[in-house]
């Protein structure tokens, strides 16, 4: 394990509480951080951004962007990102949107499937892994920056 490596897991037994868990993980992040979401389809990964959102203090509507590749959202605190790859069919699609001016190092960036745009997309600072328990979710979270540990490390 290197130096900025740390990993934790928590469960989240409703909705409400996968919101929590995400509204408590953003009031860590001090400035914009690169986020990827692993998990199937309804593991929790859309709930969770709602849940991040919410805790910035955002009130609209927070919809999966499966169709559009990515939604934009203005808070106090930070620009958020939120990408949902699931139907990209190349990563060099990626490149047609302007990529590179939404990793500006302070905004938020959230990327759901980011697998499918490998090997175009920044490292991650965190990667949330999102598992259907029987009681639940289970939400594993591994830094891979330093920024991303300092994240783990208040939340």
């Amino acid at each position: 394990m290197n130096d900025h490596s740390a990993k934790i897991s928590r469960q989240a037994a409703s909705e409400a509480e996968t919101q929590q868990l995400a509204a408590d993980l953003v009031r860590a992040i001090k400035s914009g951080a690169i986020i990827y979401l692993y998990g199937t389809l309804g593991a929790g990964k859309t709930t969770f951004v709602r849940g991040m959102l919410r805790g910035l203090g955002f009130t609209g509507r927070v919809k999966s962007p499966t169709y559009t590749i990515v939604e934009p959202y203005e808070t106090d605190k930070f620009d958020v990102f939120h990408f949902d790859l699931y139907r990209l069919d190349d990563a060099n699609e990626l490149r047609q949107i302007g990529l590179e001016t939404y990793f500006d190092g302070k905004s938020v960036c959230l990327i759901e499937w980011p697998e499918k745009g490998s090997p175009i997309l920044p490292s991650p600072d965190l990667v949330c892994y999102f598992d259907i328990i029987e009681n639940g979710r289970k939400i594993r979270f591994e830094s891979f920056t330093n920024k991303g540990k300092e994240i783990l490390t208040l939340l």
